[in-house]
């Protein structure tokens, strides 16, 4: 292929690309405010189930927004390729932002009913419907005006603003957390960033009304070249299908997975598993995001020197050694007593095999759970306490805490409820088991005092970095990789499986096998398999391809 000389952008350009960037973290901030707030909107929607199932099928209703983002990909890219980049935007912008505030005044369980739950998941879907459609054109739309030679640099701030919205959506919630209160906040005080995102809304619509169309697209629409079936070229044909294959498998299934963990499952993870407040959690990772996200533009640049496979495929091989070193870490800086507590006095439920039930259910109800080894684990996970399995003879399952063991009791179902004496044989097992855990040192939550604010936002930036290496340079890999005419919806797609479903459903399968397993750290391994296999087939199987000419005709 010919050389062909970077240019400067003109002042034009960067106008057009800071108002989709800007309006891209706007979208971003809307979608994530939920994952934020998915451990108070358990308690709101979700209020029928008992604690643990009500988390996890908090995040599986954060997750319906990730699995739905391929569809979105599918009707808003076939749109971008047919009538243009721009138009597509407002279409996607409106549908995200309405969505966002309607969830803000949604009525909550306690006033609705069920009804509550199951609009909130539509709403869910129709967010991820429309972020389906948000970040193909978006990336495509940058790299489109960008000059040959500095398209990871220009793309790579595309690729801040998933990162620059959820810091946002941080900084809304510690803010009204902090004016209103802890109790106030969980009551109502949450709604409030889901209300004010109406006013980023109107931000948004008046910035994409002000964009111009790519001159990648509007060059193709005036040489008749525009597809006139996207869907059928870029699935229908073997030569681009193998390529969308390859970036999922061997580019963005990787990614997606160490995005996800560096930043949202590393924010659970604080919350959830080591007991830190929400409001100094936010905060360390915020700071994290401060300090990590200049790197997406530093990486994206570098991608542009000496390539983006080796920077994106070092980031994923990185998260792989060290992902469980650095939450080991992570435990010991953030709660310090809980990690000695679990070095000097280890947990072992012993059971016998088949006695146990799968823990991740999210539908279950607490009677579901009636085994004598299901009623241990069930009340060591919901007070996220880590344990090893162990196999026994037959008979009642034991938990050892320490020296100490204490027998589980077996519950008898009457009229769809435990009977009386199962209630109270219950409430006696947590009661006892709760006080061997304090005396074995393990604590109900952080102690603030003791909390290594430093040592947590080192980790944290750690794996933000990551995150930057992986997703810096990817969104101009992914234009490169695919022509013109169904470029936006040949690389939509396989991006948005790859975050949707890889990515999206990270944290609910992560807490799932945690739950099941009984090992904080053990959730951890699906994105270091995903990441593993993923960065075999990009070494072997995907070429580099910084150097292609994305204006060459197919």
């Amino acid at each position: 292929m010919a050389s062909i000389a970077p240019r400067p952008m003109t002042p034009e350009e960067k106008k057009v690309i800071f108002a989709s960037s800007l309006g891209t973290v706007f979208e971003w901030y809307d979608f994530y405010l939920y994952g934020s707030l998915a451990a108070i909107i358990a308690k709101q929607f979700f209020a029928g189930l008992d604690p643990t199932s009500a988390f996890i099928f908090a995040l599986l209703a954060f997750a319906a927004g990730f699995i739905v983002r391929p569809f979105g990909a599918l009707v808003f890219g076939r749109l971008g390729d047919m009538i243009g980049r721009k138009y597509t935007f407002l279409v996607t912008i409106l549908l995200m932002g309405l969505s966002t505030f309607i969830v803000g005044i949604l009525p909550s369980y306690a006033s609705i009913g069920v009804a509550a739950p199951i609009i909130l998941i539509v709403l869910r879907m129709l967010q991820g419907l429309a972020l389906g459609g948000e970040y193909g054109g978006a990336a495509t739309y940058v790299a489109e005006h960008a000059p040959h030679g500095r398209r990871g640099a220009y793309t790579a701030w595309i690729q801040t603003t998933a990162t620059l919205g959820l810091f946002l959506s941080l900084i809304v919630i510690l803010g009204t957390r902090t004016t209103v209160g802890e109790a106030a906040f969980a009551d109502w005080g949450w709604r409030v960033p889901f209300i004010v995102s109406i006013l980023l809304l109107g931000i948004s619509v008046w910035i994409r009304l002000s964009m111009n169309e790519s001159p990648a697209f509007q060059k193709m629409k005036s040489e008749g070249k525009t597809s006139k079936a996207p869907l059928t070229e870029s699935f229908g044909q073997w030569k681009n299908l193998k390529i969308v294959l390859l970036a999922l498998f061997g580019l963005v299934a990787g990614q997606a997975v160490v995005w996800y963990s560096g930043q949202f499952y590393a924010l659970f993870f604080l919350t959830s598993v080591l007991k830190v407040d929400g409001a100094t959690a936010n905060i360390l990772v915020a700071v994290s995001l401060i300090i990590g996200t200049p790197f997406f533009v530093l990486f994206g640049t570098l991608s542009d020197k000496i390539g983006r496979k080796p920077i994106i495929l070092a980031g994923m091989l990185l998260a792989v050694f060290t992902y469980f070193p650095l939450f080991e870490a992570l435990t010991k800086a953030a709660n310090p007593d809980l990690a000695a507590a679990q070095a000097k006095n280890k947990i072992v439920v012993t059971a016998a095999p088949g006695d146990c039930s799968f823990q991740g259910n999210p539908v279950a109800r607490e009677i579901d759970f009636y085994k004598s080894c299901d009623i241990a684990k069930r009340f060591l996970a919901q007070n996220s306490v880590s344990y090893d399995n162990a196999t026994g003879p037959a008979g009642p399952a034991t938990v050892k805490i320490g020296e100490t063991f204490i027998t589980a009791p077996v519950a008898q179902i009457v009229n769809s409820k435990f009977d009386e004496a199962s209630t109270k044989s219950i409430a006696a097992f947590k009661k006892e088991v709760s006080a061997a855990l304090k005396e074995a040192g393990y604590p109900a939550k952080a102690d603030p005092a003791k909390v290594d604010k430093v040592s947590i936002v080192l980790i944290l930036a750690v794996l933000v970095i990551y995150v930057t290496m992986v997703y810096g340079p990817i969104a101009a890999m992914l234009v490169e990789m695919f022509p013109t005419r169904i470029r936006y919806t040949s690389m939509s797609l396989p991006y948005h499986i790859g975050n949707g479903w890889f990515g999206g459903l990270m944290p609910t399968i992560a807490f799932a096998m945690v739950a099941q397993n009984g090992n904080m750290y053990y959730g951890l391994w699906y994105p270091i398999v995903i990441a593993a296999v993923t960065f075999l087939i990009g070494l072997f199987f995907v070429r580099e391809t910084k150097d292609i000419d994305i204006y060459a005709d197919d």
